[in-house]
């Protein structure tokens, strides 16, 4: 799943047990969390350092000791400095069981009813030791973690609906949601069409918008422009022909959208820090 993680569509962990745990520092490929979204919930713990976090176009400043529950289909990324953090990815459809109260309130958040509360700090501390018992069983695999696991996130949604730690949808959140939708649709089209060269008029037609009505809504919602996230795409789709295919750089670049070697090179190492010969070597 390296490098193709913009809308991730894959089965996470097993079918009887769907959790994905990622320990994140430097060293991973996907240190810095490009802007991406996913059907399942995700959490996040910071554990040194600190992130910068953007969820549904809010800004979070995570230190140390900080919590994230992201709900489904929310567009998210971050920026970490100096930090480790970990990620467990899962569908909290896995916590629908027999319990009509419990579908009730679970289903409330699955269809954005109601909107829980993203960042939750150390000082919140129910939600806390909660969220550190579930990272840590998950990063051990002791004996009953997935036992463990499932009996924490309902701790942890459990608490949050006790406390009332959300809002209900309103007009503003349902306006904040389809502007997220919209920007999916335009992500979407350039991941389906990224080989094609494409221009910002062809993008901003995909969803009906105005050029320059659309530049200025893409870059409010994803913090960058719309050819500087195609070409962010574009780069991450080479680097994963680079690594398991072996074609040649133009051949790779001639795929991915870049008729021009040189350009795909600057445009590469304006990514990556570096050239694509190099970054080969450095990961073989």
């Amino acid at each position: 799943m390296h490098y193709l993680r913009y809308r991730e569509n894959r089965r996470r962990g097993t079918a009887d047990f769907p959790f994905e745990f990622h320990h994140v520092t430097r060293t991973h490929p996907d240190y810095i969390m490009q802007l991406h979204w996913h059907t399942e919930f995700e959490m996040i713990r910071v554990l040194k350092g600190s992130l910068i976090l953007t969820v549904a176009n809010q800004d979070f400043h995570l230190q140390e000791g900080y919590f994230v529950l992201i709900p489904s289909n929310l567009p998210h990324m971050a920026m970490p400095r100096e930090c480790e953090y970990e990620c467990i990815v899962f569908d909290a459809k896995y916590l629908l069981g027999k319990n009509d109260s419990i579908n009730q309130s679970l289903n409330l958040l699955l269809e954005h009813t109601i909107v829980p509360q993203y960042v939750f700090s150390p000082a919140m501390s129910v939600i806390h030791d909660a969220a550190w018992t579930l990272f840590d069983s998950f990063a051990s695999k002791v004996s009953g973690y997935e036992m463990l696991v499932t009996g924490v996130c309902y701790v942890i949604l459990g608490t949050i609906m006790s406390q009332h730690l959300y809002s209900y949808s309103d007009e503003k959140s349902e306006y904040s949601f389809r502007k997220s939708i919209r920007l999916q649709q335009a992500m979407n089209y350039m991941e389906e069409s990224f080989r094609e060269p494409l221009s910002l008029e062809d993008i901003a037609a995909s969803i009906g918008m105005a050029p320059q009505s659309f530049c200025r809504f893409f870059k409010e919602m994803a913090h960058c422009t719309p050819i500087d996230y195609l070409n962010g795409y574009r780069i991450e789709r080479a680097c994963y022909q680079l690594l398991t295919t072996n074609h040649s750089v133009t051949q790779v670049a001639l795929e991915c959208g870049f008729n021009d070697l040189s350009y795909f090179i600057k445009t590469f190492k304006k990514y990556k820090g570096t050239t694509p010969k190099k970054y080969m070597k450095s990961l073989a």
